[in-house]
């Protein structure tokens, strides 16, 4: 596809990159593409799904509806970067122990979004942890397996 063409430069899970990319593209496509990470996933295309959640300066976005030409200049996580080298994060870990992925396609949006909401209210009750993740669908129906596994992962991160 033609079009015009931008250089950005940002952070990607912790280090520096740059990526020539077209004006068009959404961070989706940027991320798949460019740098081969495919944990963030196009599903509905409109922003209603969480399923290519990605945290933008530590704030949740669904890169679907992100152009990426905007990420210029800012720190992006993906579900790729959360881990500590080979030490997955309490989210990630309590994610796997709870059960609460089923077919995964929906699970590294759940986790990015368990993460920011763990960085803002690192004890949350049953209705914070619904009404934060009510912008995330599961297909597979693992919903009391997720809350289970935020309050998990809360437990985890309290221990260290």
């Amino acid at each position: 596809m033609g079009g015009q063409k931008k250089t950005i430069g940002f952070t990607l899970n912790g280090r520096r990159v740059a990526a020539d990319i077209g004006v068009h593209q959404n961070l989706t496509e940027v991320l798949q593409e460019e740098f081969g990470l495919f944990g963030a996933r196009e599903s509905c295309g409109q922003g209603l799904c969480g399923c290519c959640t990605v945290l933008v300066n530590g704030i949740a976005v669904t890169s679907c509806l992100s152009l990426a030409a905007f990420a210029d200049g800012a720190d992006i996580t993906t579900i790729e970067g959360i881990a500590d080298g080979e030490t997955l994060s309490a989210e990630q870990d309590a994610f796997i122990e709870t059960g609460a992925l089923q077919c995964g396609y929906c699970t590294p949006g759940f986790i990015l979004m368990t993460k920011q909401l763990l960085d803002e209210n690192p004890d949350p009750d049953d209705d914070a942890i619904m009404h934060y993740l009510s912008g995330n669908l599961c297909r597979c129906g693992a919903y009391p397996e997720i809350l289970k596994a935020v309050k998990l992962a809360a437990q985890k991160r309290k221990a260290g």
